[in-house]
């Protein structure tokens, strides 16, 4: 569930106001003048993180295709998002002038991954990675445990419903060589 911080407060803030505060955790996030807190996660939207973040990282980071970042605050149109996981293509990826990773993200991840938590609204999740979309995001998934469900949201297509076991889920063009099935998802769980 995504919940107001501040129930006292005024319902709206601004942007700057936001971004002066202290972090919180679990994660805010600021959608719409409104400082919105993210779900502490559980067990098992901490598994499918974790693992999926291995996985992505072991494809992805060898040969400098793209990065995978856990809980990355990403700050583009007037939102300021905490999805996830945040993929970013390693050219793409802000530094600094040294050439180290920048602390500031301020452009949507290529690829942006939500897990849903229990009791979490589908709509907010679905409008975030919309969002995401809409600033030049090239897939959204939204991961959902509780029904064995991951929606894909590709760029400028439909968005798509992968449930059985068996179904290759899609990934962007230059994610190419990551194979990932439901089946192989969801079997993180058990283990």
């Amino acid at each position: 569930m995504v919940q107001t911080l501040n129930k006292n407060a005024s319902p709206r803030i601004t942007l700057e106001a936001f971004l002066q505060m202290p972090e919180t955790q679990p994660a805010s996030e600021y959608i719409d003048g409104q400082i919105l807190q993210k779900p502490m996660p559980q067990g098992e939207h901490s598994t499918l993180q974790r693992d999926l973040l291995f996985k992505l990282e072991g494809t992805l980071k060898p040969n400098q295709i793209a990065r995978a970042f856990p809980k990355l605050r990403c700050k583009f149109g007037n939102k300021v998002l905490v999805p996830d996981l945040s993929v970013f293509r390693c050219e793409r990826i802000p530094r600094q002038d040294n050439g180290r990773i920048a602390n500031v993200f301020e452009i949507a991840p290529d690829w942006v991954i939500e897990i849903l938590s229990p009791d979490q609204g589908e709509a907010k999740v679905r409008s975030k990675l919309l969002h995401c979309l809409d600033y030049g995001c090239e897939m959204g998934w939204m991961i959902n445990p509780a029904e064995n469900e991951i929606i894909a949201y590709p760029h400028n297509d439909r968005p798509r419903s992968f449930i059985a076991p068996e179904s290759k889920l899609p990934v962007p063009e230059w994610a190419a060589t990551l194979e990932l099935s439901v089946g192989e998802l969801f079997s993180w769980l058990l283990v």
